[in-house]
Formats: structure tokens, sequence, C-alpha cells
């Protein structure tokens, strides 16, 4: 009788220590959200980008009322978006009085909301637009970049525009290398203008092993375990320079880094930097 009373308690005892120590494991692991659940606290602030006409100004010699140029995403008051630089029109049609907006809500065409360009970073192709209206709700931006190569990601855009509405879709992946966006070439003769511009001043991108389309361009880059953003989909500018001698450009798609982002939201609506 007591050697069962012994046994019980020490049972007993092993089970108290067992709970303790998965304890002290579960809380000595990250804790990171389901992907799904991530996925609708991520799609809310994820934006389409675009410019609008007035339907009364809209006719059939000044093309379609929306047009769809990319997606963006907002960020600090709700109030601000970040996309590609190269997503932004190259010129506005006045007399139709076209605008710079981006288009928000689920399904259908959505509501649109003017724009402008607060500040712009070409070189990195980034940009940050202001809107007006209620605030929006926003993702947040990873304070350092200290991103790993296996590193999970997932991002989240539109890739075939408002062809079907605002459905956005999300990729996922990882990083599969931190790599130079443009590497010498053999021979000076067969750089581009582009090239030699960005070996002035080179800096890394994140080569991803998930698929981009065109319409990705300005998507939110995000690691899946906490949710903030460490990149911007890129791969119209990246591709330029990067696989500019491919005869056949690859499949691979790019982010560039979140610091570019992260340094024009602290910039605000101060002088705008070319």
């Amino acid at each position: 009788m007591r050697r069962a009373s012994f046994l019980y308690l020490a049972a007993v005892g092993v089970i108290r220590k067992l709970s303790l120590l998965s304890l002290l494991v579960a809380m000595a692991l990250p804790v990171h959200a389901e992907l799904p659940d991530l996925i609708n606290r991520i799609r809310p602030g994820v934006v389409a980008v675009g410019t609008v006409k007035p339907v009364k100004r809209t006719d059939a010699n000044s093309g379609p009322a929306l047009k769809y140029l990319g997606t963006g995403f907002v960020v600090g008051d709700g109030l601000k978006v970040i996309t590609n630089f190269h997503v932004m029109p190259e010129k506005l049609d006045a007399d139709a009085m076209e605008s710079l907006a981006i288009f928000i809500g689920h399904g259908g065409v959505g509501a649109a909301r003017e724009a402008r360009v607060l500040r712009s970073d070409r070189e990195h192709d980034v940009v940050l637009l202001g809107i007006r209206g209620d605030p929006l709700p926003t993702l947040t931006l990873a304070e350092d970049d200290h991103v790993r190569e296996g590193q999970e990601i997932a991002f989240t855009g539109f890739p075939i525009g408002m062809v079907l509405g605002l459905y956005p879709a999300t990729h996922r992946g990882i990083i599969s290398t931190i790599t130079p966006v443009v590497i010498p070439a053999e021979s000076a003769r067969s750089l581009t203008a582009a090239q030699i511009r960005r070996l002035r001043s080179p800096f890394d991108v994140y080569q991803l092993d998930a698929v981009a389309y065109p319409g990705n361009s300005g998507s939110p880059v995000y690691d899946v375990r906490s949710g903030k953003v460490i990149g911007v989909i890129n791969s119209v500018m990246v591709k330029g320079t990067k696989e500019s001698a491919l005869r056949d450009p690859s499949g691979i798609s790019y982010a560039i880094p979140v610091r570019y982002a992260r340094a024009l939201l602290a910039a605000g609506a101060g002088p705008e930097r070319k």
C-alpha cells in the first residue's frame, strides 16, 4: 500500500515537472499568429493604387474611368500609403481631370480616395502617398533589418489588378537569398545606364521563392511570425538591372528592404526627395 502511494506521488511529481517544463518552453518560443488569422489582419491595410477620372469626364476618347497600376499598403497614421515609384503614372490627363488614387474595400470596384505624392525615392523605387478621410487600418514596419535567408514570408496584393474586383491574394514563400541589386558585368560595354547608376550606390534586395506578378508591385512582404513588413515587392526595377543580361528573364521575385520605406515615412511630408 505504501509502495503504491509512493509511486502515485512520484508520478504526480513527474507530471507537475513536465507541465512546468512545457509551460517554460511555450513561453520561450516566439508567439505568432496562424497564417489565416494573420492574413485577415493584414488584408484591410492593403490597397490598390491607380488613377481615377470623374464619370462625367469619361468618354470613348478619354479611356476608362479607373486605371489600376499596382498595390500599396497603409502605414503610419492611417493616411499614408507605401508603393513602388515605378507604379506612379508618368502623366495625368488634366483635360479629363484624372487624379492619382487608391482603392479600398473588398469585392466589386471599391471606393476611390484621391492621393498625392508626399515623398519619393526613385533610386530605391519607393514612394509615400498621402490620402484624406478617415484613417485606414495600418501595417507595422519592422524596426530593424535582421532578415535572414530561409525566413518564412508572405505578401498580399492584387496580382491581376481589379479585373475581377478588389480581391487581394496572398502568396507564401521564403527569403531565398539576399543579393546585390546589380552585379558587375564582365565588360563595361555590356552595362546599361541603369546598371551604371546603381553600381555607384549599390544596395541589397531580397530574392524570394514565391512568384509575384506585375500587379503585385508595391505589395507588402511580411514575416509570417510577427506580421511586420520587411520589404516591398518589386520586379520591374530589379529585373531591369539584375537580369538585363538574360535573354529570357526569370520568374524570380524580388523585394526592396523596408528600411527605404521607413525612411520616407520618417521624413513625412517634408521636402520631396527625387
